[in-house]
C-alpha cells in the first residue's frame, strides 16, 4: 500500500539530497518513516505531523516497538529520521522548537563475532609453508596470536627483548600504557624459536631491527600487512567463515572457555 507524502516531508527530502547528498536508499527510508509516522498520527486525530509533541513521538516509537514489533536497528533509524525532520522544520522556521530534541535512539546491541571452530583454527595455523622464511614468520605469529589472545596492534609492536622464551612469557605494553607478561604456551614458542633461527636473519639481511617480526624489506610488521597475510592463508586453507586479526583473538578466548578456563585469571 502506497502513503500519501506530506509536502514537507517531500521538501525535507529534497533538502537531503541537495545539501548532504544522502543515497536515493537512504532518502527513500527517511521518506517512508516519515509517511508512515504522519498516517499514524493523521489517523489518530490528536495533531498533525507539524504539531506533535515529544510524548506524542515517544507513544509513536513504543507503538512500533509493542504493535509491530520494531527492533531496535529499526527504531534507531526512526529516531533519526524524526531528529533530522524536525531539526529541518525548526531551521525553515516552520516550528519554534524541535519536538524531538529530547528523544535517545535504542542501544543497538553488538554482535560478536562468529569465532572459528578449533578446526578452521587448525587449517589456518598449518597454511604457511614452513620451508620458506615467510612461512615460518606468519606461523610465529599466527601461533603467538591465538595462544596469547594478544590485540593485533600489540602482537606487531613485539620486540626483541620483550620476549623470553626461557620463561615462556612476552612482555606487552597494553591500552593505557599498562604492562603485562603474556604466557606463549608451547606451540608458539616452538613456532617463534623457529623462525628466530631460520627466518630472521633471512627476513632482515644486512639490516637491523629491534623487532621481533620483520618483513622482506627488514621494516616492521604493520597492522594492514598483518590482516592481509591472515586472510590469504584462509583462502590457502579453505576456510569459509569471515576472518579477521580479531575473528583469531575472539577465538582463543572462545576455546579457553570451552575446555574450562577462567578468562578473568
Amino acid at each position: 500500500m502506497s502513503l500519501s507524502v506530506h509536502p514537507l516531508i517531500d521538501r525535507f527530502a529534497d533538502a537531503l539530497w541537495l545539501s548532504d547528498g544522502l543515497a536515493k536508499n537512504s532518502i527513500d527510508a527517511y521518506r517512508r518513516d516519515l509517511a508512515q509516522f504522519d498516517a499514524w498520527v493523521r489517523q489518530s486525530g490528536e495533531c498533525t505531523l507539524e504539531s506533535a509533541d515529544t510524548p506524542t513521538l515517544r507513544r509513536y516509537l513504543a507503538w512500533r516497538i509493542q504493535v509491530r514489533g520494531a527492533k531496535p536497528r529499526s527504531s534507531a533509524r526512526l529516531v533519526s529520521a524524526l531528529k533530522r525532520f524536525y531539526q529541518f522544520l525548526v531551521l525553515e522556521q516552520v516550528l519554534d522548537a524541535d519536538p524531538s530534541a529530547a528523544l535517545d535512539a535504542p542501544k543497538i546491541p553488538k554482535s560478536l563475532p562468529k569465532p572459528l571452530s578449533e578446526h578452521d583454527v587448525e587449517l589456518l595455523l598449518g597454511a604457511p609453508d614452513l620451508n620458506t622464511a615467510l612461512g615460518l614468520r606468519d606461523r610465529a605469529m599466527l601461533e603467538l596470536l591465538y595462544a596469547s589472545g594478544l590485540r593485533v596492534s600489540e602482537l606487531v609492536a613485539v620486540k626483541l627483548g620483550e620476549l623470553s622464551l626461557d620463561m615462556g612469557v612476552v612482555r606487552v605494553m597494553g591500552k593505557g600504557s599498562k604492562e603485562r607478561l603474556v604466557p606463549l604456551g608451547e606451540s608458539a614458542s616452538d613456532a617463534i624459536s623457529a623462525y628466530l633461527q631460520s627466518a630472521r636473519g633471512e627476513l632482515l639481511g644486512a639490516k637491523r631491527s629491534d623487532d621481533l617480526f620483520v618483513t622482506r624489506r627488514g621494516a616492521a610488521m604493520s597492522r594492514q600487512m598483518f590482516w592481509n597475510l591472515i586472510r590469504r592463508h584462509a583462502i590457502r586453507a579453505g576456510i569459509r567463515a569471515a576472518i579477521s586479526p580479531h575473528t583469531l583473538r575472539h577465538a582463543f578466548a572462545t576455546h579457553l572457555i570451552n575446555h574450562g578456563a577462567d578468562l578473568r585469571v
